[in-house]
């Protein structure tokens, strides 16, 4: 197979990225087992596509590049190069070198408790800016509009996506805004106060949090919306036609800041409290 090779998908190749991730998002379920895993891995990090080579995007996702390729041709693409092409397009306006910042910080003594600072204000600071290329305005409006008009705004979110629930809890109590936060504590079910005309934020990111899969598939059986904060447009969210909101957060070795989630969040909780009042809703 080359790279020259006609797209097999029958399909145009997608004209900029945000239409790339919009149809990687809407068939990745449906992909190959090999094929589904380097779907994840570029969702995971499109600023790789850029810079990368064919085979180190398919030893990265740990695939042959005859998978790789087959992934590009499943996408409309004639190969590898014409993808590349696309994300090279905008790569300097979305996805910025910041791993080559990083670097520089940890050159110059990151076991100082100032270095360790430093490199967590960085990737706080690279998490920001790329929010507003990761986030769908449309998306966000449409988020907007679901919460504005739910009954109850039920929230949930384990482990590390907590702190940006209990966050979106507090922001909806000052604002008098029906709202319930599934905490799990004492392993407590409230899934059966979700109605029909409420909503549901789901907040989760990989590795997905199986107690917050399992409420929002019942969430949906019931009718529900669904509002997903989460990073890739591969989330098992994307199934259960969730509205996603996409946040990518940078990590200082395995431990990742919420600074761009916890912002995504306050901006949401704002916008639908200020949508309430002006709709006089509450």
């Amino acid at each position: 197979m080359t790279d020259n090779s006609a797209a097999t998908s029958g399909e145009a190749a997608p004209a900029t990225v945000d239409a790339f991730l919009n149809r990687l998002g809407a068939r990745a379920d449906s992909l190959p087992k090999r094929l589904k895993q380097f779907a994840d891995y570029i969702a995971a990090n499109p600023d790789r596509v850029a810079v990368s080579t064919v085979a180190e995007l398919a030893a990265a996702a740990e695939v042959q590049p005859s998978a790789a390729m087959r992934f590009c041709q499943e996408m409309g693409f004639s190969g590898f190069s014409q993808m590349q092409k696309l994300f090279r397009t905008d790569y300097s306006q979305k996805w910025p070198d910041y791993p080559t910042r990083l670097a520089r910080i940890r050159e110059h003594g990151a076991e100082s408790p100032t270095a360790l600072l430093a490199e967590f204000v960085e990737v706080g600071r690279a998490s920001l800016e790329s929010l507003m290329a990761t986030v769908d305005p449309a998306a966000m409006q449409q988020a907007v509009d679901v919460l504005t008009r739910a009954e109850t705004i039920h929230i949930v979110g384990f482990r590390r996506a907590f702190p940006v629930t209990s966050y979106l809890a507090y922001a909806f109590e000052k604002m008098e805004i029906p709202a319930v936060l599934h905490s799990g504590v004492a392993n407590i079910q409230m899934d059966h106060l979700i109605r029909p005309n409420d909503a549901v934020i789901a907040v989760t990111f990989s590795p997905y949090s199986q107690l917050t899969l399992d409420l929002v598939s019942k969430a949906r059986a019931n009718g529900a919306d669904i509002v997903a904060i989460t990073d890739v447009v591969t989330s098992p969210l994307a199934k259960l036609k969730a509205i996603q909101l996409l946040v990518s957060e940078l990590d200082v070795g395995a431990f990742r800041a919420l600074s761009a989630s916890l912002s995504l969040a306050i901006a949401l909780a704002v916008s639908v409290g200020t949508r309430r009042k002006s709709d006089s809703i509450f």
